[in-house]
């Protein structure tokens, strides 16, 4: 018909347009919420802002960003409101070289999936109550090279799985133990950074009684500190030991002594050295097992000892009767008792000596085995496994050797040739009836008379292939079973050919 024509030339146009239209909303960046931001490259769900001359963050952010840089910019101040949308791909921000000196404390509600943070190179002077408690899944947050002279005992709050805390080069003056006291507020963290700050004394004590993983990685280098012998005993097991915070940086691990705040000193160097003269911290290792008894010895070189004291692994100091419940008792000696032993008993317990000239620290690394090493019921388990297997294999070869089925029951009368040795394998006694060379049914006596190279079950012996059996009619090209073939063990009738 003549209409048909214009409506053909009106589809063509359209199926290429609309497909169009379906990819451009189909694209990542082809919405309103999802346009790249001006001055940014976004590749992906990665956007980089970095160097582009920013105050503030740019709006609006795509909901499906990933990777978030905004480096190198001059965004001074981090508002709650700056992203005004959930964004909860996000898993990385990047914040460093900005001139940042305020964040606020809702500043992170909107990114409750960060998993990397990094503030560094900054301004920030405080680190303020709850200001990451929103960020529940962090597990790396860089805050070095900053002006961090103060930090609440909750800043850190609710980051349960927090690894890895850079705080190095700031004004730090006080420890900040409440980060690491009783595993609770930081229990995964692995690995915190002290460096280039402002401490002049630590808890060596009390870092001593720390998880090993997280002593291990404890970096102290390059802070005014003051000559202690505790330190140098604590940093001295860590270079026995290999430690990169130790080994990586023992010239910048450095002190002053009393007297002589404007000379320092390496504090690894402080062994034999007055007017502290430390000595060296000695370390013995005890394995034990679950409920078994052990004494620590802490067997100083010193007499007259004026003070003696244990530290637990959990950073308890027992001084007498130590243990809540009597498991944990300091002996007249100066020995360290500990009874029924638990798997988290596990760890190094330290004795601490005041001597009349020094102090003197020795360590104990003991490690529980998490099982009994000659508990009753491991002994009757392995008897009565013993037995049993014993019994098992005197009824298997009773069975064996007296059990074996003999299938000629009429024959038992009969002289019948031993089979010699070589036929041992070819014989076979799960075949439930014997090869027959012949079809018919006569008794196995005139087999065996017949037949005098008839073997065990009257098979052939297997030196050679056995004769066939003179037949007539039908049924005479049927053939004897090969004794070494699977069928003729397994299977009641011959094989037909």
């Amino acid at each position: 018909p003549p209409s048909r024509p214009p409506c053909v030339a009106m589809r063509v146009p359209m199926a290429p347009l609309s497909l169009l239209l379906a990819l451009s909303l189909l694209s990542p960046w082809g919405s309103a919420v999802g346009t790249c931001p001006q001055r940014c490259v976004c590749a992906s769900n990665l956007l980089s802002c970095s160097q582009a001359n920013l105050s503030v963050v740019p709006a609006p952010l795509p909901r499906f960003t990933a990777v978030l840089d905004l480096s190198h910019n001059n965004v001074t101040r981090l508002r709650a409101d700056w992203a005004p949308a959930r964004l909860p791909h996000l898993h990385a921000l990047l914040l460093s070289h900005n001139g940042l000196a305020f964040v606020s404390t809702e500043a992170f509600a909107h990114v409750p999936r960060l998993r990397h943070l990094d503030l560094s190179s900054n301004r920030l002077r405080t680190l303020d109550e709850n200001l990451f408690s929103d960020l529940g899944e962090l597990e790396v947050l860089l805050l070095y090279n900053n002006e961090i002279s103060t930090v609440d005992r909750t800043a850190f709050e609710n980051l349960g799985r927090l690894r890895k805390l850079y705080l190095g080069q700031n004004r730090i003056a006080r420890f900040p133990l409440e980060l690491l006291r009783e595993g609770s507020r930081l229990p995964q963290l692995a690995l915190l950074d002290l460096s280039a700050n402002r401490l002049r004394a630590v808890p060596a004590g009390e870092l001593q009684a720390l998880p090993a993983w997280l002593r291990d990685r404890l970096y102290l280098h390059n802070n005014p500190l003051l000559c202690d012998c505790l330190l140098f005993q604590l940093l001295d097991r860590g270079r026995r030991r290999h430690l990169s915070a130790v080994e990586d940086f023992k010239d910048e691990l450095r002190c002053s002594l009393p007297g002589e705040s404007s000379l320092t000193t390496k504090i690894l160097d402080l062994a034999g050295k007055q007017p502290l003269n430390c000595s060296k911290a000695r370390e013995a290792v005890l394995e034990a097992h679950l409920g078994d008894t052990v004494t620590l010895g802490c067997d100083s070189r010193w007499q007259g000892v004026r003070g003696r004291h244990w530290v637990t692994p959990g950073g308890e100091r027992v001084l007498g009767d130590g243990g809540s419940n009597g498991s944990v008792v300091l002996l007249a000696n100066g020995s360290l008792q500990l009874r029924a032993l638990r798997p988290e008993d596990s760890g190094t317990y330290s004795c601490w000596v005041a001597g009349p000239l020094l102090n003197e620290t020795l360590y104990v690394e003991l490690l529980v085995h998490n099982f009994t090493l000659h508990g009753p019921h491991d002994t009757l388990n392995t008897a009565y496994t013993t037995l049993v297997g014993c019994i098992l294999s005197v009824v298997l070869v009773l069975i064996y050797l007296y059990l074996t089925p003999c299938r000629c029951c009429c024959c038992r009368g009969s002289e019948k040739p031993p089979a010699p040795r070589d036929d041992s394998i070819n014989s076979s006694v799960l075949s439930t009836t014997p090869n027959h060379a012949g079809g018919t049914g006569e008794p196995c006596g005139s087999h065996v008379a017949s037949s005098g190279g008839t073997g065990q079950n009257g098979r052939f012996k297997g030196g050679g292939t056995p004769p066939l059996p003179t037949r007539q009619g039908p049924k005479a090209q049927r053939k004897v079973s090969d004794p070494d073939s699977v069928s003729s063990v397994f299977s009641d009738t011959p094989i037909v050919v």
